[in-house]
């Protein structure tokens, strides 16, 4: 509050909360993200055969350097043009699991380290090429984006409520939709039912009835909690020095490259929900930090990163806009980092009870490309073309993820996300369809009257 009793004109998004909400609002964040966080470590650890200390190694140093990021894009770099300083919390790309598995296959974990060192130091020499593109996303091109973001993360909570582990025996088990349908119905009757900060948290009251629900049923194991040790230190090149390969310098560098158009989706998605347009400058400051932090990953044993997708719908569902949040999600990762014990508790979320709260926070992502849509002009242009062909390519791996198997390898790994080829579509198809329409392409008023005569957005 100012002197004169009015309220201080301070966005939304730079709205300090209690510490108390901070904290809940922070762990909520966690709690949505984590086991994707986790999934990355946990694939490469198995597919190249580490030991399964190597293995809790590599997710604490995930879980920290993780927080580390989210810290980064949130709070910035202090003056340095890094950091976007909107709510996105960061996690590893999933683009990079096979690269890495393959070059981890073929010449070790330093090998892969090298490569993620290079990649991440292309992506912050190429960031502000990057952010000289966003007169390309206009509505049509954004929302579209947005809309296959939220479609292709659906199946993700579909798999959580089968059970996570499409290999075993029990996996689809009656009881494991049940479970994920009663977390979902705790969801809503707290989201319909109670108001402000209790209504806010909804999705972490949710899991938390969830877990408790899933103890009696035997869903919950807590073995792991007692293995995991008191204290984990992440440390630089614990596993030697990095070497550097040409072929998987090139294999990590095209990751990055494809990550940064999923990225560019991630923030337009996230400016578009909290309010805040996203302009070339906040563009080339987010994707600089990603590209930062995917260096600082090659240092401390983990991985590339980027803007973690799942948690935009919860920006969405909560209302609740302030990064400081976010930050306060990207402080418990790196606590948790460094407890194992505390991360091995998080982990014990039964799979099912994930699931039915990612249905409800990925089709948040999918709605807010819809209303995004909905600011679009159909009666005059070629729009309603783009968004049907960019739909179609954006869901062919949904469909089947088996239709680019023939294709070359390096095709494969831009096409196999159908976040990327619907990227890609759209962008290509309104260039073609539409044009390019010379404006300003800073945020406000100027971004509004860019797209206003770029002839994709509705006259008012």
């Amino acid at each position: 509050m100012m002197r004169d009793g009015t309220r201080s004109a301070v966005h939304p998004v730079d709205e300090m909360l209690p510490f108390g909400a901070l904290f809940l609002y922070g762990l909520q964040h966690v709690l949505a993200m984590y086991a994707g966080a986790i999934a990355v470590p946990l694939i490469l650890s198995n597919a190249i055969g580490l030991t399964h200390e190597q293995t809790i190694y590599l997710i604490n140093a995930d879980l920290f350097t993780c927080g580390l990021a989210t810290l980064i894009q949130t709070l910035g770099l202090w003056k340095l043009p890094i950091g976007m300083k909107i709510p996105l919390i960061q996690g590893c790309t999933f683009v990079a699991v096979t690269p890495m598995i393959l070059i981890g296959k073929t010449h070790g974990l330093p090998a892969i380290y090298g490569s993620i060192l290079v990649a991440g130091t292309i992506t912050v020499i190429l960031s502000p090429y990057m952010g000289k593109l966003l007169a390309f996303f206009p509505p049509v091109v954004a929302g579209t984006i947005i809309t296959i973001v939220g479609i292709s993360l659906l199946p993700v909570a579909v798999n959580w409520a089968a059970g996570g582990n499409p290999h075993a025996p029990d996996y689809g088990d009656p009881r494991y939709a049940a479970l994920a349908f009663v977390v979902l119905v705790f969801i809503l009757l707290i989201y319909r039912f109670s108001s402000g900060f209790i209504s806010n948290i909804a999705v972490m009251l949710g899991l938390v009835l969830g877990t408790l629900v899933s103890i009696p049923l035997g869903f919950t194991n807590f073995s792991a909690v007692a293995d995991a040790g008191w204290l984990g230190i992440t440390t630089p090149f614990k596993y030697g020095w990095p070497t550097f390969d040409g072929t998987a310098i090139a294999s990590m560098t095209l990751v990055m490259l494809i990550t940064m158009t999923e990225t560019t989706g991630s923030m337009l998605a996230a400016g578009e929900i909290v309010g805040k347009p996203v302009s070339k400058d906040d563009l080339t400051k987010g994707l600089r930090a990603d590209g930062f932090s995917t260096v600082i990953g090659g240092v401390l044993n983990a991985f590339p990163y980027t803007a973690f997708s799942q948690n935009i719908g919860l920006l969405s569902l909560t209302g609740v806009k302030s990064r400081f949040a976010v930050s306060a999600a990207g402080v418990i990762l790196m606590i948790l980092g460094l407890f194992p014990k505390l991360a091995a508790i998080v982990a014990a979320i039964p799979q099912p009870v994930l699931g039915g709260a990612g249905l409800a926070l990925f089709g948040m992502v999918g709605a807010s490309g819809i209303r995004m849509l909905a600011k679009v002009d159909f009666d005059s242009g070629h729009n309603l073309m783009v968004i049907a062909l960019s739909l179609g390519f954006g869901l062919i791996p949904l469909g089947n993820p088996h239709f680019y198997d023939r294709f070359p390898s390096w095709l494969q790994m831009i096409l196999h996300s159908g976040i990327t080829a619907g990227s890609i579509s759209a962008v290509t198809l309104n260039l073609f369809l539409n044009g390019v329409r010379r404006g300003p392409v800073d945020g406000g008023a100027k971004a509004e009257e860019f797209h206003a005569h770029g002839s994709n957005v509705r006259a008012p």
